[in-house]
């Protein structure tokens, strides 16, 4: 079963600490973001190990394994938008469906030892991409088609944000 798309506007995480998880994106230096992101790859293993991994907590919430595969996808589309910042000028991002991707990547049914040697894949691509970033590629910017403009570093912020909150929507 679907669940209900979320359609919020997630860039104020860049300069704002997260009501919710508690984050602040602000507070983070972009360099310390592959450490971050190991980190979180790492406590994503012992979630894809619990027993209730594919059980919903209700009908509007996904479960940690659905979590977990929306996290791969994560990893994939940032290390993709970050290649793109750093390859071209001022790129303009593809649109992502994030509800259409975890439907079409059947997240509910996958396994989860895959999911975990996928994230884990995943992330290590990423946190090796940022940490070759220096000096003035920080500064390179990139762009979503809806306008909004990010640097290098506001990506990376924006992108810690949104792992470390998905570890803490299945904190179980």
């Amino acid at each position: 079963m679907p669940i209900s798309a979320d359609t919020k506007d997630w860039t104020w995480v860049i300069d704002r600490r997260c009501p919710d998880c508690g984050f602040d994106a602000a507070e983070l230096d972009a360099a310390d973001v592959p450490e971050l992101v190991r980190e979180n790859a790492a406590a994503w293993q012992a979630v894809l190990t619990r027993q209730d991994v594919g059980r919903r907590p209700d009908q509007s919430t996904w479960s940690p394994l659905e979590y977990a595969c929306h996290v791969v996808d994560v990893h994939q589309v940032f290390g993709r938008r970050f290649d793109l910042m750093l390859s071209e000028d001022d790129p303009t991002f593809e649109n992502w469906d994030q509800d259409q991707s975890a439907l079409d990547g059947h997240y509910a049914t996958r396994d989860p030892a895959q999911v975990a040697l996928d994230l884990a894949t995943c992330a290590e691509v990423v946190a090796s991409t940022l940490d070759a970033v220096h000096g003035r590629q920080w500064k390179r910017p990139g762009r979503r088609s809806n306008g909004s403009v990010f640097t290098v570093a506001s990506l990376a912020r924006y992108y810690a944000h949104d792992i470390v909150h998905h570890q803490w929507d299945v904190r179980g």
